[in-house]
């Protein structure tokens, strides 16, 4: 029952201003959100539930209440409870607003003091309940500032007031914080770099806070946007500020939730490392199919120069990929020592031919070499820039029959009907009709493994010619110098061998063991030496020499590109013939089976008309790569 009339209380004003405050270092004088930077790339977001926006300020002014018509002691059994019930400040019948209204009429009544203050403990603790939800809950923090202007209007000055409403200012402090730090999430605006964002602002509210989840969250989102930035880094290619933003995502979130941190970190590394070599490994492969197009060195270059960015020391694909850059650059598509053979045009394949390692040696004879002239001299640094492949052997006679029969050419000593021939009952080389290409050195019928000898430099050049154009790959005679280089194979002796006698089965050369049909010996032949053979051999029945190739120095003497020169002044320091146009006069080069040991030395070079036709003299052949 309540007693007639009413007391109307006031309730003291009290504005509770929701603190919109920024950390000095959380953005930058003068400059709107939309102004700041915005970072590339996806950020992490935390969604908050509900309006994240919180009025300016809060009132809470006591209602008016009617007493209990039992007076003083009814009202107070009707607050307790209300108290008790826990109904504190919403309407008339609430505990806070009787125990005003009883200390309005008697603001000594000691029993109504101790109520309201038994009620204001309980609306304090009912704050601290709701400011503990307010990391990402708007109306537990709403809540609190209802508490908060309550207990304002209470009583300003108590200490436990004064106390909740520096926790209400720091609950508000962090909402702000953590609320622009998830606007500039969604914007993009990380933090990173220097330039102001949702970082700065996150840890300006864990320093209020140290472990506050929504914080810690916002921490997570920044961390996953810069792991983000370094992927899209990654997929561009771009390896080093890939690393580069992983770098700063460690150190987001570090000495905080470590383990967690870590294993994200670990996995977000793993995932750029497995990109990386993804690239690589697609770079080496585009590179290894560039060297296959014609020009496509420089393509593979560029890809090679693009691993070596974004690779680590050691890596295999680059040391492949730079090995087969090395290799083309020297040798195009080929090894050295690979043999191979092209297919000919008529149905055919060519001469095998032997890749030659490029490289570099002194041509010519030496001083202290007392059986040399100046014709083998000055000696002179030679070099090639890349590899070439040559002629495994010397031109067999079924080679060069397939040329005659598939060209319809008609050799020199074909068209003059004679050459010179070795004749056994003299014992010396004499003229003879009948002789030709199908000729074996004493004018019998060859056999078609031997090399096939009665054919001039005319014939030699015609057959490589033809060879080209039935091949597609340039073929041409050996220059002087791939000719020596490839007779020393990497040696600088004085013979093929070494400058000691030679070995046995070294060579088809002149030796005092050899012996003739008719018994004849060599009067200046190596002592002590034999091969078996009286005339040429079948091509490679002597051990090939250290870069793969049979015969060079002894079975037939050969012809080369060059033209004659009587020294080696104003030579060229390279792999080109020395060639003067219209010259008559040729050269061949290399021991033969008729050879005296002196021309048997690496560096013995001989004049021999151009159309000259004889039973010591054949020819191999020298291909581009």
């Amino acid at each position: 029952m309540r007693a007639a009339g009413s007391v109307a209380l006031k309730g003291l004003l009290a504005t509770a201003v929701v603190a919109s405050v920024l950390l000095g270092a959380c953005s930058r004088d003068g400059e709107s959100p939309d102004r700041q930077r915005s970072e590339a790339g996806h950020a992490g977001t935390v969604t908050i539930s509900g309006d994240d926006r919180i009025s300016g300020s809060l009132t809470w002014q006591s209602p008016t209440v009617t007493l209990s018509a039992g007076g003083r002691e009814a009202t107070l059994a009707e607050a307790a409870a209300a108290l008790s019930a826990g109904r504190l400040y919403d309407d008339a019948d609430a505990a806070i607003p009787l125990y005003l209204a009883l200390l309005q009429q008697a603001p000594g009544d000691a029993e109504a003091q101790a109520g309201l203050r038994h009620a204001l403990a309980a609306l304090l603790a009912d704050g601290d309940a709701s400011m503990a939800a307010t990391g990402d809950d708007i109306a537990a923090l709403r809540h609190a500032h209802m508490v908060a202007a309550v207990a304002r209007t209470v009583a300003p000055k108590d200490p436990a007031v004064l106390t909740y409403l520096q926790r209400i200012d720091r609950a508000d402090q962090l909402w702000e914080l953590n609320r622009q730090a998830e606007q500039d999430l969604r914007a993009g605006r990380l933090g990173d770099s220097g330039h102001m964002g949702a970082l700065q602002k996150l840890r300006a509210a864990l320093r209020l806070q140290p472990g506050q989840s929504r914080a810690m969250q916002g921490l997570a989102a920044v961390e996953s946007g810069l792991i983000r930035h370094a992927e899209d880094a990654a997929r561009r290619g771009d390896f080093k500020a890939a690393t580069g933003w992983v770098a700063i995502a460690a150190k987001v979130r570090s000495g905080s939730v470590a383990t967690t941190t870590a294993h994200t970190i670990a996995d977000a590394r793993v995932r750029i490392a497995v990109m990386r070599n993804a690239r690589i490994a697609a770079l080496h492969d585009e590179g290894s199919q560039a060297l296959l197009q014609q020009k496509g060195l420089a393509i593979a270059r560029g890809k090679l120069a693009e691993m070596l960015r974004i690779a680590d020391p050691g890596s295999s694909d680059v040391a492949d990929l730079r090995g087969q850059i090395e290799q083309f650059t020297y040798y195009g598509l080929y090894r050295p020592g690979q043999h191979f053979t092209d297919a000919l045009k008529f149905g055919a394949r060519g001469p095998e031919m032997t890749v030659v390692p490029h490289g570099g040696f002194r041509m010519g004879a030496a001083d202290a070499d007392e059986d040399a002239g100046d014709i083998e001299r000055p000696a002179h640094y030679v070099h090639f820039a890349r590899g070439f492949a040559m002629g495994t052997t010397e031109v067999t006679v079924d080679q060069f029959r397939d040329f005659v029969r598939a060209s319809g050419y008609r050799p020199t000593a074909t068209r003059r009907g004679k050459a010179l021939v070795y004749d056994e009952s003299s014992g010396n080389f004499m003229r003879r009709n009948g002789v030709d290409w199908q000729s074996a050195y004493d004018g019998s019928r060859a056999g078609g493994s031997l090399p096939v000898i009665f054919v001039s430099a005319r014939d030699a050049e015609a057959y490589v010619d033809w060879l080209t154009v039935q091949s597609g790959a340039r073929y041409h005679l050996a220059s002087e110098s791939q000719f020596e280089y490839a007779l020393r194979a990497g040696g600088n002796g004085r013979y093929p061998w070494g400058n000691a006698a030679p070995r046995p089965g070294a060579a088809n050369i002149t030796g005092g063991k050899d012996t003739s049909p008719g018994g004849r010996h060599w009067s200046n032949g190596f002592v002590g030496y034999g091969d078996g053979y009286w005339g040429p051999a079948p091509v490679a029945r002597f051990g090939a020499n250290a870069y793969g190739l049979h015969d060079l120095a002894g079975n037939v003497s050969e012809w080369v590109a060059d033209c004659w020169h009587d020294s080696y002044r104003r030579a060229p320091d390279d792999e080109a013939p020395w060639i003067n146009p219209g010259c008559h006069m040729g050269i061949v080069r290399g021991g033969s089976w008729a050879s005296s040991p002196e021309q048997t030395r690496s560096t013995w070079r001989s004049p021999q008309d151009v159309d000259a036709t004889n039973a010591r003299v054949g020819f191999r052949v020298v291909r581009d790569i």
